[in-house]
């Protein structure tokens, strides 16, 4: 089998910096329009900005952590690298789908591999109505926000809200409010992997609302409609044993 066409990509850095000297020194680093493999050097943030932008192409994107924690990352060694590559597990991932339409009427489209987040943009807390699959779930949620979260990303801003983990395999997506007020004892919700869930935000010029899809950010929205994405994907590669499915169990495990 022949070596594979490795593209390196980093993020700012400096020890991402030193990594990629050091590696593209090493193996090779080719450009991505050649490349059969991209090797993501940094944290998380960059994992989810190459995700974006590899969507959909069919190249593997294999992290190694030179930032902070690394969740979608493996461990980061110089040695082995092509070893690593060839026994690697591989993930693959579907987006949410984002549209939301501002106070203007404009109409935003962007992808979310980890989760569509809408907040409040002033002092005074969101009013959001909830309909699922167009059918009115949730007439008014007074709150400082609200995420819905695929399984890959139930672990991060969804779960520092107090959501649910879910298995990377788990046909579901967590909607799990921030800091709710009224009802006090709503706590969110699982809902089907295939639903459609639409957000219309009440009161939007007294309570202005921001929609964040991963780290793209749309300010005064007025309708936010998000969907999972199935024509679109990403493939993720993790080392041996340490898929992301055994990571997000893991997870649920640490005290």
């Amino acid at each position: 089998m022949p070596a594979p066409r490795i593209a390196f990509i980093a993020s700012d850095a400096p020890a991402a910096k030193r990594a990629l000297a050091r590696l593209s020194k090493r193996y090779g680093n080719v450009e991505v329009e050649r490349a059969s493999v991209v090797v993501a050097l940094g944290g998380d943030g960059l994992m989810l900005q190459a995700l974006h932008r590899f969507v959909s192409t069919g190249l593997a994107i294999y992290g190694m952590n030179r930032g902070s924690v690394g969740f979608l990352m493996n461990d980061y060694e110089e040695s082995g690298l092509l070893d690593r590559l060839a026994a690697a597990d591989e993930t693959i991932i579907h987006p949410l789908r984002m549209i939301a339409i501002d106070a203007q009427g404009k109409r935003y489209r962007n992808l979310a591999f980890n989760e569509v987040s809408l907040l409040r943009q002033r002092h005074q807390a969101a009013k959001l109505r909830i309909s699922i699959d167009g059918r009115v779930r949730l007439e008014e949620l007074i709150c400082d926000g609200i995420i819905l979260s695929t399984p890959a990303g139930s672990t991060a801003y969804n779960f520092s809200a107090h959501g649910p983990i879910l298995p990377i395999d788990a046909r579901a997506l967590a909607l799990t409010p921030i800091s709710a007020f009224r009802p006090r004892r709503w706590r969110g919700a699982i809902l089907p992997q295939r639903c459609k869930v639409e957000i219309e935000i009440l009161e939007p010029d007294k309570r202005p609302v921001a929609a964040v899809a991963d780290h793209i950010e749309v300010r005064q929205v007025a309708r936010v409609s998000i969907a999972e994405d199935r024509k679109s994907s990403a493939r993720i590669l993790f080392d041996r044993g340490r898929n992301l499915a055994e990571r997000v169990l893991i997870e649920q495990f640490q005290i």
